[in-house]
């Protein structure tokens, strides 16, 4: 298998639904933000894979057709909440297998405000099996979706580890501090742990609104190429793709009766450890992780799934600061989802860039020192989780 190279990121600064460019415009800009960084011209570019999840057929035609129009593949990709990073897979199998030598990866979202429904809702939806577990441990019918499901997982934990809702401040606090240094960031103001849990409860004693994801806009890309092709082209090669896997539901998923299986703990668990195996490497070996904290108690378990601390082992992880800068592993030292915000399309890809320059030592007030290797974790529920590990040099 080839080396995978990331030579070239983009990303534009994330906002509000109603705030930002149209969803093309923002695409294109990010495209030609990654072929900047990288340092090359569109017509180089063998084939790209756009993620965007509501959207048209083809939208992302209309964002790179203003790129360039050279009649290379363009494929679209939608896997939830984990569409920009299934996007970066599948670019990454092309240079990997040889199938080409250099992709562009793409992933954007013009979002609207208020939480996440159905769109259409004249056939079945994909969340039935979801909807009939979480009616039966969760009930909630008022709350949204999303909350329940998310929430759900959370008050699984806090009532079968003793996990105080304030574990769930503390990582919101975090995300605060991290955001501080991220001109791109939607929210980058400093809120304490006590501001979290002082926020308008939207379920009492297990969410606050602070601790939930904003509904973004915006785009990210990344430019992977070979080994061959960057040193044709003098390319730089200081980031790589060591190990990638995505893995989707078993059934336990349903059968189990545990709302943190619900929400994609054995998926992550299972990709986690593919990539582990693959690459050689495990999670005392991590400097940097961005992972998918779409809600504060999802970064929580995802620790214990990635196996960033034992299970049950997150309250203490997290009181510990080993979760930030000091401690054993910085996670989302961009400000996460919570803070950056959460345009599903592009998500993975901006969970690329900000690794992309903690490996290179290019992330400013956010560099994490000496970092040299870096884990993904992109989760969409429906469902589908991508865990990538990146290697400086």
């Amino acid at each position: 298998m080839n080396k995978v190279y990331v030579s070239g990121v983009g990303m534009i600064p994330f906002a509000k639904p109603g705030a930002s460019s149209p969803y093309h415009e923002m695409g294109a800009l990010a495209a030609r933000a990654a072929l900047q960084d990288a340092g090359i011209d569109y017509d180089l570019v063998e084939q790209a894979y756009a993620g965007y999840v509501y959207g048209d057929s083809t939208s992302g035609q209309k964002a790179l057709y203003a790129v360039g129009m050279t009649g290379i593949p363009i494929v679209n990709v939608n896997n939830n909440c984990s569409t920009g990073s299934t996007a970066l897979f599948l670019g990454r199998q092309a240079i990997a297998s040889g199938a080409a030598d250099c992709v562009l990866v793409l992933g954007f979202e013009q979002m609207s405000p208020g939480a996440l429904g159905s769109v259409f809702t004249d056939r079945p939806t994909p969340f039935d099996a979801f909807d009939e577990v979480t009616d039966r441990l969760v009930g909630k019918p008022e709350i949204p979706l999303a909350l329940r499901y998310f929430g759900g997982a959370g008050l699984a934990h806090m009532e079968k580890y003793g996990t105080p809702l304030e574990a769930f401040a503390r990582i919101r606090a975090k995300a605060s501090r991290h955001a501080v240094n991220n001109p791109l960031a939607l929210f980058r103001k400093e809120v304490t742990a006590q501001d979290v849990l002082d926020a308008p409860a939207i379920w009492p004693g297990v969410m606050t609104r602070l601790m939930a994801c904003p509904p973004t806009c915006g785009a990210a890309a990344a430019l992977l190429v070979s080994e061959a092709f960057a040193a044709r082209h003098g390319l730089r090669r200081d980031v790589h793709i060591a190990a990638q896997a995505m893995t989707t539901d078993r059934p336990d998923t349903f059968e189990a009766g545990d709302m943190m299986r619900l929400v994609g703990y054995d998926m992550s668990r299972a990709a986690a450890h593919k990539v582990y195996e693959q690459s050689g490497l495990g999670p005392e070996d991590l400097d940097v992780v961005e992972l998918h904290d779409c809600f504060a108690h999802n970064e929580l378990i995802t620790y214990e799934a990635l196996g960033l601390c034992p299970e049950g082992g997150a309250d203490k992880f997290i009181a510990d600061g080993d979760n930030t800068y000091g401690g054993r592993v910085v996670t989302n030292p961009s400000g996460g989802l919570l803070s950056k915000g959460h345009p599903l399309g592009a998500t993975g890809l901006a969970q690329c860039y900000e690794l992309t320059h903690q490996l290179r030592g290019s992330a400013d007030a956010r560099q994490v020192a000496g970092a040299r290797v870096a884990l993904q974790h992109n989760l969409g529920l429906g469902g589908a989780c991508v865990v990538t590990m990146y290697r400086n040099g």
